[in-house]
This record gives structure tokens, C-alpha cells and sequence, in this order.
């Protein structure tokens, strides 16, 4: 696909975690700014990620983030709430963008011409925009579940199932802003609760 000025990178986050919600972002950057900083967010410490997501917030074309919390991950799967977390991200851009290349191997239904590459997020600008976006979104709002919720740590994993979340899990059992029809999960659920599906078909 051609890539003209009004292309959005996509991107999302929150896939692995057990815990919070997964987001996306989409961005169209403005091709007269030095964008030569971009990485893929994962290769960025956190204060870089701050340092540039203020960067695209206030030189991008546009932006939009949107996210899809933990119910509607436990209804629709994984997959399908990262999908159509990117599709909300692409509907709420403005201007509206005449196409859009999203990191990975899915693409969701988008309102426009679409793209799916592989790596994107380290080879695409736009794209390592949208994973500079969503993440610095997503860590924000961890770190707000983690002021309700100070005994689980979700500052310090942001939701991911390390051994220190493991243990905490374990010991406290699940809280509100946990995915239920996750195997971490759903293995300390009270026997009271409800049998739920496998989120990785």
C-alpha cells in the first residue's frame, strides 16, 4: 500500500496481560516533523515513552486511543477485543484517514483501506507512534487501578502475570480489574463462579 499523508499507523497493547484493559492508538504523523526517534514502545524506557508521546500528542496530524475493558475481553476473547479495540482507534482519528497499516498479522474491519504488517511497530513510524501512544495510555491507567488496588502491585507489572502477580493472585484472589476467562485467573476463582471459555482459541 501507498503510505500518503493521511495513512494511520495502528497499534495495540494489553494482550498478555491478566489484568486491565487492552488499548490501541492510531496516529497520522505529519511527514514535516523529525520523526527519526520513533521505536517500537517495547524498546523505549518509560521516561522516552513520556518524552515522545508528548512529541506525537502535540506535532502529530491526529491521534485517537480507545480501549476495550476487561468485561468485554471476557465476553468477546482476546483477539477480538484487541480488534476491535484498533478498529474504535481508527474510527475516533481525525481527520479521518484515507488508509491505515496496522502492526501484526490481523486486521480489523476499518472504515478505510488497511494493511497489516509484521514488525510494524519497529518499521513504520506511524505505527511505532500508535505503540508509543497506547502504551503510555495503558501504563497511566495501570498505575490508576493500582491506587484502588495497591496490594496486586499493577505498577510495577502493569498487569502482566509475573511471579510477583502470580503470588498476589494467589493469596488475595482476583479483583474487579481482572480477566476472568484468563487460565491465571480462572484457577483461584471461587467454586461459585460460572465455568468460562478458553479467550485463546
Amino acid at each position: 500500500m501507498e503510505i500518503d499523508h493521511f495513512c494511520a499507523g495502528v497499534d495495540e497493547v494489553g494482550r498478555g496481560p491478566i489484568a486491565g484493559p487492552v488499548v490501541a492508538a492510531a496516529v497520522i504523523l505529519d511527514p514535516a516533523r523529525d520523526w527519526s526517534a520513533l521505536r517500537d514502545s517495547k524498546r523505549l524506557t518509560a521516561a522516552r515513552r513520556e518524552q515522545l508521546a508528548m512529541q506525537i500528542r502535540t506535532e502529530a496530524i491526529g491521534f485517537a486511543i480507545a480501549e476495550v475493558d476487561v468485561e468485554s475481553i471476557d465476553r468477546l476473547n482476546i483477539r477480538q477485543a484487541a480488534l476491535l479495540a484498533m478498529r474504535e482507534a481508527v474510527e475516533a482519528l481525525e481527520p479521518a484517514p484515507r488508509s491505515a497499516l496496522v502492526d501484526g498479522r490481523d486486521l480489523p474491519t476499518l472504515p478505510c483501506p488497511g494493511e497489516a504488517i509484521v514488525g510494524g511497530d519497529g518499521s513504520v513510524a506511524a505505527i511505532s507512534a500508535a505503540s508509543i501512544i497506547a502504551k503510555v495510555h495503558r501504563d497511566a491507567g495501570m498505575h490508576e487501578l493500582h491506587a484502588r488496588y495497591p496490594d496486586y502491585g499493577f505498577d510495577q507489572h502493569m498487569g502482566y502475570p509475573t511471579a510477583l502477580h502470580r503470588q498476589r493472585l494467589e493469596s488475595l484472589g482476583p479483583c474487579p480489574a481482572h480477566r476472568r476467562s484468563f487460565a491465571p485467573v480462572r484457577a483461584v476463582l471461587s467454586v461459585g463462579e460460572p465455568p468460562l471459555f478458553d479467550p485463546h482459541p
